[in-house]
């Protein structure tokens, strides 16, 4: 099982023959292509139907509705996000951070329409939407602590701590890609740093969570 899966981000299972799953997946990509810079109200089937160059019908065939297409889409790439976030387990633990950080903030650089349904929850209340972005705010959090801690089974107070860097992170991360003032090493330092003082916080509550030594102001 992969690090997705065992956070609860699973890209979305089809049946069918390899040919409509091969046909599937490519209106997927098509369809990021689509939105990664498009909000979902912008966009009429009719227009996704003849910038794809293919039948109207095809869409509804594979996917039910606009809103199951443009939900296949976000599951597709958020699954692409958590998978590279969590991958590097065999890096050293300060660069896997990093690298977790990076690809969060590239996904959200590449796929912006995408990014803030995601953290906006959807219009109005969407159920599911809202599942995609706890889900990932979850593997976010498991990730960060397998990289500080060695382990993602952690206390109560641990993951608050981490679940509040996370919810600062997208707040950041909205604003960065309105007002692109900060390059993206710049931003994704600025991040690292404020994780830093969220990992000492903990300690300082539970000191058997001891901040790894690059979180260490003296470190």
């Amino acid at each position: 099982m992969n690090s997705s899966q065992q956070r609860g981000i699973e890209r979305p299972r089809a049946r069918g023959t390899d040919r409509s799953l091969a046909r599937r997946a490519e209106l997927i990509s098509i369809g990021r292509r689509l939105f990664a810079d498009t909000s979902y109200d912008t966009l009429s089937m009719d227009d996704i139907a003849k910038q794809a160059h293919v039948a109207k019908g095809l869409i509804y065939y594979y996917f039910k509705s606009k809103r199951g297409y443009y939900l296949a889409i976000v599951e597709d790439s958020v699954a692409d996000l958590i998978t590279h976030a969590a991958s590097g387990l065999r890096l050293p633990p300060v660069e896997r951070v990093q690298r977790t950080i990076d690809c969060y903030l590239r996904y959200a650089q590449d796929n912006q329409a995408a990014y803030r349904t995601i953290v906006s929850g959807g219009v109005g209340f969407d159920t599911q939407v809202h599942a995609i972005r706890d889900g990932v705010r979850e593997a976010i959090v498991a990730t960060i602590a397998e990289g500080a801690y060695g382990r993602s089974d952690i206390a109560p107070v641990v993951r608050m701590g981490l679940f509040g860097w996370v919810c600062g992170v997208e707040g950041a991360t909205l604003d960065w890609i309105d007002r692109p003032g900060l390059d993206h090493d710049t931003m994704r330092e600025l991040l690292v740093k404020m994780l830093g003082g969220a990992l000492r916080a903990i300690e300082e509550i539970d000191p058997s969570y001891a901040a790894p030594a690059p979180a260490r102001r003296d470190g």
